[in-house]
């Protein structure tokens, strides 16, 4: 099976000046917790990734007033991909190595084309690969 057979194709994307305030209504709006940040409204090259966890932890944690903040300043800037054509166990390896729950899928431009998170996993791909995943990433996250 491939990433294309699984992933969200073309999710929502927000730029490094969205404000947090318009982001969190995306993140209701489309039901998600995590948005991918890329350059620029004309361009569709991640860099970076905004999670509802993100806005949380670097804003209200720290005393910060998230209404008055933007994307680019509490965005995940470390960027992991994948291709639409990688097969889902590859994928599933690359959430692995990296602890992540969520993985962007960039086509051969380097632009975003859809995203795979656990969930996408957990529906379509087989069983033992979501418990290993589920497990691995889990565990990263108690450390």
């Amino acid at each position: 099976m491939k990433v294309r057979d699984i992933m969200t194709k073309d999710p929502a994307c927000v730029t490094l000046e969205t404000s947090l305030h318009d982001v969190a209504h995306l993140m209701f709006d489309q039901d998600c917790g995590s948005i991918p940040v890329t350059e620029s409204k004309d361009s569709k090259i991640p860099v970076g990734v905004i999670t509802d966890r993100d806005i949380t932890i670097r804003t209200v944690a720290h005393g910060k007033n998230p209404l008055n903040m933007i994307a680019g300043e509490v965005m995940t800037d470390s960027v992991i991909t994948v291709a639409p054509d990688a097969t889902v166990e590859d994928c599933v390896d690359r959430m692995e190595t990296n602890k992540l729950r969520r993985v962007l899928v960039v086509d051969e431009n380097r632009e975003i084309c859809g995203i795979v998170a656990q969930a996408d996993i957990a529906l379509r791909a087989e069983p033992g690969e979501t418990a290993e995943l589920l497990k691995d990433v889990s565990r990263a996250a108690g450390a």
